[in-house]
């Protein structure tokens, strides 16, 4: 079992910057895939970035969308989770999602909510 607390969104002006995180806890030493997605009103959830983990290595990919905006890092201990947005636009407007794969199984914050202004 994996336990997601997300915190860090809010309301930021188009342009700004916010950092998420997202805490995990439970059975967390297995998780080699953590993620973040997001959903807009209307709209589908998305994966906005991915962390997979290889031994020693990490690996990252994101959306075309936030690509050269966004960065997804792990703590040190591998159970926090970040996500570093900047250059924000209105169209980042979601619920934004901490996401974990362990044993195959998804596991789910309750989202962090974050509005950009334009």
């Amino acid at each position: 079992q994996v336990q997601l607390v997300e915190s860090g969104g809010g309301l930021v002006q188009a342009g700004g910057s916010l950092r998420l995180s997202c805490a995990a806890s439970g059975t967390i030493f297995s998780i080699n895939v953590m993620a973040w997605y997001r959903q807009a009103p209307g709209k589908q959830r998305e994966l906005v970035a991915r962390s997979s983990s290889g031994g020693s290595t990490d690996y990252t990919d994101y959306a075309d969308s936030v690509k050269g905006r966004f960065t997804i890092s792990r703590g040190n201990a591998k159970n926090t989770l970040y996500l570093q947005m900047n250059g924000l636009k209105s169209e980042d407007t979601a619920v934004y999602y901490c996401n974990a794969l362990l044993g195959g199984i998804p596991y789910w914050g309750k989202g962090t909510l974050v509005t950009v202004s334009s």
